[in-house]
C-alpha cells in the first residue's frame, strides 16, 4: 500500500516480459507499487515491439493464434502474480488482472466460461478477471464472484455502471463460498479528451469532468460498504503538455482507494510528497458543474455511452491485431 493511512494503492497500468523481471519487481520492493493491471491494448503493445516473446512465439507455431495469444498472456501474468504472491499473502492487494476476450461483451454464459477457463489455466489465486461493465458482464461478474473468483469491473464510465457492478458483486458474495476481492475500474482521462475543447470554446472548466464524475461514482461505491470492494481509477494517464504528468493521480487521492496508471505518471507521482486526500468532491461543486454542462447543450451522459462503445472497440481492435500478427 503506497499511502497507509489513507488505504491508498498505486498498481501498474503495463505489462512487458523483461519490465517484470526489472523495473516491476524494484517498484514493489521500494514499496511503491502493490498490483497490476493488464488489457488487450497492452498486451498488443508488449507482444508486438518487445523482442522478449519472440523464442516463445516461434515455440508456439502448431497452435491456432488465440492460443498463442494466451499462451503468451497467462506466462506473464504468472510471472506477475508469483511477484506479486508476498503482498497478496499479507492482505496488500497482491493482484495482477488479465481481461476475458473483448468480443465476449454481449453473452455473458461465454464470459464466465471463459474467465473460469483462464482462472484455471492461470492457477494463481490473486489474479483477478477483467470484465467489461456490460448488461452481459453484470450477470457475468455475479456467477464468477459466486464462484469466488477476483473481478475487475472495467470500462466503467458512467454511476449507472458503477451501480450495476456492485450490485452483482453484492448478489456474487451472497451466493460465494468463501469471500472474494473486487474492484470497479472507473476511467477518468477519456472523458476529458473528449469534452475539453467543447468547454472551452464554452469557457467552462476543463480537466475536471472525468475526475468529478469519478468522485460521485467513488462517493456512490463507497456508500455501499461492499465487503471486498474498491474504486479503482483507471485511464489517468496524460497526453500533451496542459497537464502534468501526475495530475489525475494526485487529483483523484481517496481513502480506501486504488490508481492504475502507466509507469511514467507513478514516476511522477513518487516525487510528490502531498498526500492528502481529494475525493470525494463536494456534491455542490460536482452537481453544479453537470447542471451547468446540461445548460450548454452539452449531453454527457451521450459522452459517457460514446465512451464505454469506443472502449470496447479499441480493445476489440487490439485483440484482433494481436491475433493477426501470431
Amino acid at each position: 500500500m503506497y499511502i497507509k493511512n489513507l488505504q491508498f494503492s498505486l498498481w501498474a497500468d503495463f505489462i512487458e516480459r523483461e519490465y517484470l523481471d526489472t523495473t516491476f519487481r524494484d517498484l514493489i520492493t521500494r514499496g511503491i507499487i502493490n498490483g497490476a493491471t493488464s488489457n488487450p491494448t497492452i498486451f498488443k503493445n508488449a507482444i508486438l515491439t518487445s523482442k522478449a516473446y519472440q523464442k516463445q512465439i516461434a515455440s508456439l507455431s502448431n497452435l491456432p493464434p488465440k492460443e498463442k495469444y494466451e499462451a503468451i498472456a497467462i506466462f506473464d501474468i504468472q510471472k506477475a502474480a508469483d511477484v506479486l504472491h508476498p503482498l497478496f499473502k499479507q492482505k496488500d492487494d497482491g493482484y495482477v488482472s488479465i481481461e476475458v476476450d473483448p468480443f465476449l461483451c454481449d453473452d455473458a454464459e461465454a464470459t464466465v466460461q471463459e474467465a473460469k477457463r483462464l482462472h484455471a489455466l492461470i492457477g494463481r489465486d490473486n489474479v483477478m478477471i477483467k470484465v467489461p461493465a456490460t448488461p452481459a458482464g453484470y450477470e457475468a461478474m455475479e456467477e464468477l464472484t459466486a464462484s469466488s473468483v477476483a473481478v475487475n469491473a472495467t470500462l466503467v464510465f458512467s454511476k449507472e455502471q458503477a451501480v450495476f457492478c456492485a450490485k452483482a458483486f453484492q448478489r456474487g458474495l451472497a451466493r460465494a463460498r468463501i469471500n472474494v476481492d473486487t474492484v470497479i475500474s472507473v476511467f477518468v482521462s477519456r472523458i476529458d479528451r473528449i469534452l475539453d475543447t467543447l468547454l472551452k470554446a464554452k469557457n467552462l472548466p476543463c480537466a475536471v469532468a472525468g475526475i468529478y464524475n469519478a468522485s460521485v461514482i467513488y462517493e456512490t461505491i463507497e456508500a455501499m460498504h461492499i465487503k471486498g470492494c474498491k474504486v479503482l481509477f483507471a485511464s489517468t494517464g496524460v497526453r500533451g503538455d496542459d497537464l502534468k504528468p501526475s495530475y489525475y493521480i494526485e487529483k483523484l487521492l481517496a481513502f480506501n482507494s486504488i490508481n492504475t496508471a502507466p509507469i511514467k505518471t507513478i514516476e511522477a507521482f513518487i516525487e510528490n510528497k502531498n498526500h492528502s486526500s481529494n475525493l470525494p468532491i463536494d456534491r455542490n461543486i460536482t452537481d453544479k458543474f453537470f447542471t451547468d454542462l446540461q445548460k450548454n447543450d452539452i449531453d454527457f451522459d451521450a459522452v459517457l455511452e460514446e465512451l464505454i462503445k469506443d472502449g470496447l472497440q479499441s480493445f476489440q481492435l487490439a485483440f484482433t491485431e494481436i491475433l493477426e500478427n501470431l
